[in-house]
């Protein structure tokens, strides 16, 4: 058995695993998303076994259209499971008006008169809303996480500028 840092630093590099919060109601909707999509695996076997008994598959689009579909709706599958593993299911971030996951943000860019408003979390979060979603991952969201209302941060700009930013308003999301 290995002892000692080096060990240690493999350790918790395995086990530092990304944590997502959701609200319960957005658990409960990709939790009955998730479900569905297992329940719907034998519908897309039968569709690649029908169109699998039409033929020649070189050219046999329906084939190649189902085992397509049922990569994706597989792809869909392993990324939900991970990502309610990891969630942290609770209620709203406290109204604090500090940037955080879970919060509504209003910010204004340095030069621009106008505010942007958008939620701080990852896109399973943003839900059907009409509100734009930026993750907390994100240029922009990591600059931001920890801001104070009032509080200027500085990000960089894809083209290798820096972009000041003040938050001016952090409430939480209410769905």
């Amino acid at each position: 058995m290995t002892t000692g840092p080096e060990y240690d630093e493999e350790l918790v590099t395995v086990s530092d695993t990304q944590v997502t919060w959701l609200t319960q109601e957005a658990y409960n909707r990709l939790k009955h998303e998730l479900d569905e999509l297992i329940e719907n695996r034998p519908v897309i076997a039968q569709k690649i076994n029908t169109s699998r008994e039409e033929g020649d598959l070189k050219e046999n689009g329906g084939y190649h259209a189902a085992r397509e579909e049922q990569g994706q709706q597989e792809a869909r599958i392993r990324h939900l499971q991970e990502l309610l593993r990891g969630a942290k299911v609770g209620e709203a971030p406290a109204n604090d008006g500090i940037a955080e996951p879970g919060m509504v943000l209003t910010v204004r860019y340095d030069g621009e008169d106008d505010e942007e408003v958008f939620l701080l979390a990852t896109r399973e979060e943003g839900g059907e809303g009409e509100l734009e979603v930026y993750s907390p991952e994100s240029p922009l969201g990591r600059a931001l996480l920890g801001a104070k209302e009032g509080e200027t941060r500085e990000y960089e700009l894809p083209n290798g500028k820096t972009q000041k930013v003040t938050l001016t308003k952090a409430v939480p999301y209410g769905g």
